[in-house]
């Protein structure tokens, strides 16, 4: 029999261990799984024993495309993605013009986004506090599942002005009116009047160092809206998902909630395992600047320790990257007025395998999902991704378990090049990305997909998320 690909010598998760074999691959999807397999194939691609995981998902990017490409465009985020091993990301509705909030808004996007991607992708749906006000909540969110967006996104706190927050009242409507459809809810979790007040207090005292920032958007903002959503979910039976979770006192709060039956889940990303406030922002500067902000080395490991006992669900990035010259670092800019925000797709399993595996932090089996299985359940794309079964596509993230490196913002595909974790030295890299059977990234010769194999993926299933603490 012949084969449009054979992945030879593939060192695959069984658990906790790894099982070398051979992986079969024909039209895009696993066909099966042989060991030392002498067949015809029109593609050979020796793993070499290297770590083999199902394909990488980020769940949470804004890529900007259409609106905002000064910032970062679809072929550039993707580019990164695959660099990063990342085989499919989940992008946000509100940084594109104009968001999606509707079905003609997500057709806008999606028409936009047509040739440009070079890993495949999903889409959030989108809901604010002026679709509220205007009363068209059943209609705006039937029509976007229809077209298969995988989940909905409010933000507390203002983003873009295309995408006004929710009041406290406005929340309430939207999860009670997105419930009923089982998709899940993801809030960007900082009380938005903590954060007003003390900003313009710290403003008005003539703070203008960096950390400033993680002061005034303090963890409590984080814990009052945490609260307020897991109230409202229980309220409203809906499916609250936290978003770029950042803090200590977020995780308990998961876990008792989690404990108590709420549907609730979490994700948490890279910077705010390894980066505390005080130092990254002192170093960097504005190239430290996000939201929620970086916090301290006790919520680093209390993060930690949520994802390896199973309160935080998975993985994600929020990448968010600005241009340097006009939003970042432009002459006058200070701590309050640079934007907020970071590239990330990039950095992501490299850190997670680096600072997470190879250091003890996670087990192979809560690793692959992390990255792989648990972000796919929960948005309703499994078994197609986030698994190396029989008829799952072919997407792989294949990983050096042992090439030590340092991070180089300068050798970053993003648009633009910053990183707060520039000169990071870490152990594990990615050495090779395929995407439905196609190599879109080698180490030795850098991306090699080609803008436009990247497919949208709509939702296949509506699906509760298996934890280790059940809700």
């Amino acid at each position: 029999m012949s084969y449009d690909l054979i992945i030879k010598n593939a060192s695959i998760p069984q658990g906790d261990r790894q099982v070398l074999t051979d992986i079969l691959v024909n039209k895009g999807v696993i066909v099966g799984f042989a060991k030392d397999i002498e067949a015809d194939a029109a593609e050979i691609i020796d793993a070499g024993g290297k770590l083999v995981l199902p394909g990488v998902i980020d769940s949470h990017t804004h890529f900007n495309d259409p609106g905002f490409t000064h910032r970062e465009d679809f072929v550039t985020g993707t580019s990164s993605a695959a660099a990063g091993g990342v085989t499919m990301i989940v992008d946000m509705p509100c940084c594109s013009v104009p968001s999606v909030r509707s079905a003609d808004n997500l057709f806008n996007k999606l028409n936009a986004l047509e040739g440009k991607g070079i890993v495949d992708y999903a889409m959030w749906g989108g809901i604010t506090g002026e679709d509220v006000r205007n009363n068209v909540l059943p209609e705006i969110i039937s029509e976007q599942i229809a077209n298969g967006v995988v989940a909905f996104k409010v933000y507390m706190t203002p983003s873009v002005p295309s995408y006004p927050r929710v009041t406290d009242p406005e929340m309430l409507e939207a999860f009670a009116a997105v419930s009923p459809t089982g998709l899940p809810i993801g809030i960007h979790a900082e009380n938005f009047a903590i954060c007003d007040y003390f900003t313009n207090k710290l403003k008005g005292e003539g703070r203008l160092d960096y950390p400033a920032w993680a002061e005034a958007r303090m963890a409590l903002a984080e814990k009052a809206a945490i609260q307020l959503g897991i109230s409202f979910a229980e309220e409203t039976g809906a499916r609250l998902h936290i978003v770029h979770m950042s803090t200590g006192a977020g995780n308990e709060l998961i876990r008792e909630a989690k404990l108590k039956g709420t549907k609730v889940t979490a994700e948490s990303c890279p910077h705010y395992l390894t980066l505390n406030a005080v130092d990254a922002m002192t170093e960097f500067g504005t190239f430290a600047k996000i939201a929620p902000p970086l916090r301290t080395a006790k919520d680093n490991e209390v993060l930690w320790q949520g994802l390896a006992d199973g309160t935080i669900d998975f993985m994600a990035t929020d990448h968010a990257p600005y241009e340097i010259a006009t939003e970042k670092d432009a002459p006058g800019m200070d701590v309050w007025t640079s934007f907020p925000g970071i590239p990330g797709v990039e950095t992501l399993v490299p850190i997670m395998i680096s600072e997470g595996y190879n250091k003890g932090r996670l087990s192979l089996s809560r690793l692959v999902e992390l990255l792989c299985t648990n972000p796919a359940i929960h948005y309703g794309l499994y078994p197609k991704k986030g698994a190396l079964e029989i008829g799952t596509d072919a997407d792989f993230t294949i990983v050096d378990l042992e090439k030590e490196w340092t991070l180089d913002k300068d050798q970053m595909h993003c648009k633009p090049k910053y990183t707060p974790f520039h000169g990071m030295k870490l152990k594990g890299k990615v050495d090779k990305t395929i995407v439905r059977g196609t190599l879109v990234y080698d180490d030795a010769l850098g991306v090699v997909g080609k803008p436009g194999h990247g497919e949208y993926v709509k939702r296949q299933t509506i699906s509760e998320l298996p934890r280790l603490l059940k809700y």
